[in-house]
């Protein structure tokens, strides 16, 4: 492949591809892993702070992997979104991949820290297929995101793991309320996708990029990111039923997501998505906000 190497690089261009906006799914499902653990009697600092590390280099890790392997595919030569720094040509795709398997490697260190503190030796196997998962997204030859697969390894990944595995490294083990805010984070994480997908589902059509938008088409999509938060919903009414009614408090995401379900429900599309992108990872924190300080509340 025959390349001008780019001069590098700035660092607030670094920092958009990152893609700030996406931090959210990493910080919620540790806010609510930690909440719950706090709930039970087994909260611990230093093991939420860690693992909110491998949470969040793990985000950024798979935010500089996408960006490195759709940019040498070029299926972000037309893109509306957020500026890609090898589809734009401001970064070398070696660079970007290497800033990838770097942030892969914090959150490998991170995570060992973690399982050697908490004795849970089989969450390596676990943190091993989170970094597969995080590189195949749209790596290799197959990559999972074109094939219709990506909501389902957000949700598996960046709701089930991540925090019923925050929970696990410091109760011990894994509950309930665990087990429905992680349903809850992962349902409203894939909707944060599902909105990404459907404002860029016109080019990844003409890209060949076969996400599950392009799949089952504009309307169904709309459709669907509407469920999705339906059962976030639900999930923390159930939440609050099964440990204390101050959880409750994560519902107060409900007024903040509603005008960007009018805008989907309305058949925005394209850049007029972009707010909802927005709209939604502000809605994914205040629903785990809501839940940490209402099981906080909820402990005494």
């Amino acid at each position: 492949m025959n390349e001008t190497v780019p001069p590098g690089a700035t660092a607030a261009q670094w920092l958009a591809g990152a893609r700030p906006r996406t931090l959210p799914a990493a910080v919620s499902p540790v806010l609510v892993g930690s909440a719950v653990a706090y709930f039970a009697g087994g909260f611990s600092w230093p093991r939420a702070l860690l693992a909110l590390v491998v949470s969040l280099a793990l985000q950024v890790g798979v935010n500089y992997a996408n960006d490195y392997s759709d940019g040498i595919r070029g299926t972000d030569a037309d893109r509306v979104g957020p500026m890609r720094l090898v589809g734009s040509g401001v970064a070398s795709p070696g660079t970007v991949k290497a800033a990838a398997f770097g942030c892969f490697g914090v959150a490998a260190v991170a995570g060992l820290v973690l399982v050697v503190w908490s004795g849970q030796w089989w969450l390596l196997a676990v943190g091993a297929a989170s970094i597969v998962a995080a590189w195949f997204y749209t790596g290799g030859r197959r990559p999972y995101g074109y094939l219709g697969l990506g909501e389902l390894f957000v949700f598996v990944f960046f709701g089930l793991v991540a925090v019923c595995g925050t929970t696990l490294v410091q109760l011990g083990r894994v509950t309930l309320p665990a087990l429905l805010g992680a349903i809850g984070i992962g349902t409203i994480t894939c909707a944060v996708l599902v909105a990404n997908n459907l404002r860029d589902i016109a080019g990844d059509t003409v890209a060949g990029k076969r996400t599950l938008a392009t799949r089952i088409g504009a309307a169904r999509t709309r459709w669907l990111y509407v469920a999705l938060l339906l059962v976030s919903v639900l999930m923390v009414i159930v939440l609050a039923a099964t440990s204390s009614r101050w959880a409750l408090l994560g519902l107060l995401f409900v007024p903040v997501i509603a005008p960007a379900v009018r805008a989907v429900l309305g058949k925005a599309a394209g850049a007029d998505l972009i707010g909802v992108l927005k709209a939604t990872g502000v809605a994914e924190l205040v629903l785990a906000a809501g839940l940490a300080v209402g099981l906080v509340l909820g402990s005494g």
